[in-house]
């Protein structure tokens, strides 16, 4: 199997576990489900602050690669969810940001 239907398969696989898990029991907005997304990013930063020890359910791995990981998930399972292809749009615009100029213009960041 190719990597991107690996990963298209991927995705749908984390959309059915969520809704096996109940996230999908109820409507919830778009902003609800994007401030989702959010909240793993602020864990990230939270086991940055704590010198990103083991993640307390995957001791394998750090906790800001634990987060990140949620990140990437919540994403994914959204997209599936509304039937939108992020995966093809990150590999273009990784393709695309190749093309811009140092920090887009001299942006400060």
């Amino acid at each position: 199997m190719s990597k991107m239907k690996e990963l298209k398969a991927f995705q749908k696989a984390v959309h059915e576990n969520a809704i096996t898990k109940g996230w999908w029991d109820r409507p919830s907005s778009n902003g609800e489900n994007f401030m989702l997304m959010v909240s793993e990013l602020a864990e990230a930063c939270e086991a940055d602050r704590l010198g990103n020890p083991s993640d307390d359910k995957i001791p394998e791995f750090s906790g800001i690669e634990a987060e990140l990981g949620d990140v990437i998930i919540r994403i994914l399972d959204f997209a599936e969810a509304h039937q939108f292809n992020v995966i093809d749009a990150m590999l273009a615009k990784a393709e695309m940001n190749k093309t811009r100029s140092y920090k887009h213009d001299g942006k400060r960041y």
